[in-house]
């Protein structure tokens, strides 16, 4: 993957806002994603990691055009999509593929698997060498699965296998992006990491790039080149894999890799807990969303939205007024620069009162 290449995805400013009524009356919107910006290269995979509600999925499926976006751009190999009609969009379907989080939900109980997989070219109206039994077969036997297994229904397969059929099925258009939404995450561990693994290998070989949305920060590690960590609708930090697992500059995601059961991956304080819940979207705080649950908020973060910028001459992009410096496991973070009153790394234990 070269980092010079014109991006394939190039998402700007993206919101989606769900309104919500009180009867008659509106009754004000629920700002799942409220202005997101990202590119991702061709070949390259990016992980979207963050709390449950953070937006993740809403953001993925934006992407693919499945949900409207409410305002922002999404340009896909040169083209904007961003409100392209059903029409537009179908050669672009070719090119852009979603794997889905729930391997039971996602196949029809109704079809069998070669009905299943075959179902986009059909709708394509793509006729492809050799026959469309043929390619399914071909498909099956990449991903892993018996082509004999052609007529069986889903519920003949494992949880595992079911997802290798939606993978598949994926596949049947040669895409070159997919957005992969929780792949693994409704998988037995062992299973977990022979999907990953196929990914990586099908990545390889097809020069596939990936939106890989997750929660398990050990999977994204393994699997993502770059890695965006989103909070309640917005990305507060982006960047390289290996700069944000060992240099996190945004306090939440300093919290976000405390959990990782790996003492390798924990700082001095040891595991990070967050005082409260997450606010509501409905009504997001002021200012910089996370300060209502950080350690080193300051009045100036209710009042004013820290911008997505280059930190300290790093390589990650942060949304912090406060960032923090150093690597994990390297000892207290220090404050911040002269003139401010941010306080130190808090232990686990002020963190939780």
């Amino acid at each position: 993957m070269s980092t010079d290449t014109e991006p394939l995805l190039r998402v700007r400013g993206l919101t989606k806002h769900f309104p919500v009524r009180d009867g008659f009356r509106s009754g004000g919107a629920v700002r799942a994603v409220d202005g997101l910006d990202f590119d991702v290269r061709p070949g390259e995979t990016l992980g979207l990691v963050g709390e449950s509600g953070c937006g993740k999925t809403t953001t993925g499926r934006m992407l693919v055009r499945l949900l409207e976006p409410t305002s922002g751009s999404i340009e896909f190999a040169g083209r904007d999509i961003t409100h392209a009609r059903r029409r537009d969009l179908r050669p672009l379907r070719q090119d852009l593929q979603i794997i889905f989080q729930d391997p039971y939900a996602s196949l029809n109980p109704r079809h069998t698997v070669g009905r299943i997989v075959a179902m986009p070219l059909q709708v394509n109206g793509i006729n492809p060498p050799g026959g469309t039994k043929k390619r399914v077969q071909e498909l099956l036997e990449l991903v892993g699965l018996n082509p004999e297994h052609y007529n069986r229904y889903p519920h003949e397969f494992s949880g595992g296998q079911r997802q290798r059929i939606g993978i598949a099925r994926a596949l049947a258009l040669r895409p070159k992006l997919i957005v992969a939404d929780e792949p693994v995450s409704a998988l037995d561990v062992s299973i977990q990491a022979q999907v990953i693994n196929l990914l990586r290998d099908l990545q390889r070989d097809l020069d596939l790039a990936f939106v890989f949305i997750a929660h398990d920060l050990a999977v994204v590690r393994h699997f993502c080149h770059r890695v965006a960590v989103m909070y309640l609708g917005k990305i507060v930090e982006i960047g390289d894999r290996d700069d944000i697992y060992t240099r996190p500059q945004h306090p939440y995601t300093r919290a976000l890799l405390s959990a990782i059961p790996d003492v390798t991956t924990l700082g001095p304080a040891g595991r990070i807990r967050l005082a409260g819940d997450v606010p509501t979207p409905l009504n997001p705080p002021s200012g910089c969303r996370f300060r209502t649950r950080c350690w080193k908020a300051q009045d100036h973060c209710a009042t004013e939205e820290p911008p997505l910028t280059t930190r300290d001459h790093g390589n990650q992009l942060t949304a912090c007024h406060y960032p923090e410096h150093g690597t994990l496991g390297a000892g207290p973070a220090e404050t911040t620069g002269a003139g401010t009153d941010a306080p130190a790394d808090p232990t686990a234990e002020e963190v939780s009162k």
